[in-house]
């Protein structure tokens, strides 16, 4: 049996697994399950729940949503294997998958399992994999930039997968889609998020050429290799995974981008290291993006302001969890004036430059 992985804990006791039925269902499925199974959990992450299967000379990766009762368009298993079963033929950062089980007597919920990747994940710190390195900031961003346009590159269609959203009216739906989950979360009304709203809707953009759009695309939701940050190893989180404008995963990435001038409430929502000016800037970000893709990116501000709009939205919705005494988790208090600062931030962004 290999040591258990480092980035592994011990399977939280409210998070388990029915681990016998579980082995018994994946026996025939997969190269050495037939071997005794072991099952760590991956700690990050508040979302979906991802555990490693161990079966000594072969690991992967199992996928579920969270516990509790789930949006039906939200935690989809059966897409993100759908797109994972195909897209790495074409982009090979995404892992891919070998099973999908939506039989729910096997472990209580729909769950896929992949390929396990090995790397290493940055998040609010550099690793120490990367300090002797002063350029690893400049080189992962790059990365990360350069396989978000090649992401936009891939034919879907060759790979079956020209069904898997509605392009047409993307960006629209978008609009209206968040808005309306901000009128069912908001604490309080809020003139700048219905100034955004309006901001938005007066400046959609020409329809763009469609491609896959990843929907969640920030730094720490892909793995680079532990000797060489300019080389990603893989792309996780695809649950949201559809067609449409390229453009919105680049304001995503914006959205959760910082540099050391933002104000404290703008670092503490970014998905990254903070105060290194060593990572590229959000404008130098689209210029690498622009040269890579082809793409004109001149309504940039567009998608950016789009990000930040969803962001307030995101926050809003976990804060009236909070306020309506749905959860105890202390870190939610301080979503309230967060709200506040960066539907702020959404609408000065419509008036910039």
């Amino acid at each position: 049996m290999t040591t258990p992985a480092s980035d592994t804990i011990a399977v939280r006791a409210d998070e388990g697994l029915d681990e016998p039925q579980l082995a018994a269902y994946l026996c025939d499925l997969l190269p050495a399950a037939d071997q005794p199974l072991t099952v760590r959990q991956f700690g990050g992450g508040a979302s979906n729940l991802t555990y490693l299967l161990d079966y000594g000379t072969h690991q992967y990766v199992l996928r579920r949503p969270p516990l509790g009762p789930v949006a039906p368009s939200a935690h989809d298993m059966s897409r993100e294997y759908r797109v994972l079963s195909v897209l790495h033929r074409a982009f090979p950062y995404a892992p891919q998958a070998f099973v999908f089980c939506d039989d729910l007597s096997v472990i209580g919920a729909p769950f896929f399992v992949m390929e396990r990747k090995q790397g290493v994940v940055v998040r609010r710190s550099l690793p120490d994999a990367y300090a002797a390195l002063p350029d690893a900031p400049q080189q992962m961003s790059f990365a990360l930039v350069d396989a978000l346009a090649d992401l936009h590159a891939v034919n879907y269609a060759e790979l079956g997968l020209e069904t898997l959203g509605k392009p047409d009216g993307f960006i629209e739906r978008q609009v209206e889609g968040w808005y309306g989950r901000w009128q069912k979360a908001k604490a309080d009304d809020l003139p700048d998020m219905d100034a955004v709203y309006a901001w938005l809707k007066a400046n959609l953009p020409p329809t763009a050429a469609a491609s896959l759009v990843h929907n969640d695309y920030k730094l720490d939701n892909v793995m680079l290799a532990p000797d060489n940050p300019a080389r990603l190893v893989a792309v996780f989180d695809w649950d949201m995974c559809t067609l449409g404008d390229p453009l919105a995963d680049l304001g995503t990435l914006l959205t959760y981008w910082t540099e050391p001038n933002d104000p404290p409430y703008l670092q503490m929502t970014a998905m990254m290291p903070v105060g290194d000016s060593r990572f590229p800037t959000r404008a130098e970000l689209v210029t690498r993006y622009a040269e890579r893709s082809g793409r004109d990116i001149s309504p940039i501000r567009f998608y950016h302001t789009l990000g930040l709009f969803r962001l307030v939205v995101i926050c809003a919705q976990i804060y009236i969890r909070y306020k309506r005494g749905q959860t105890q988790d202390q870190r939610f208090e301080s979503f309230g004036p967060m709200i506040t600062l960066l539907a702020q931030a959404a609408r000065d962004l419509t008036t910039s430059p």
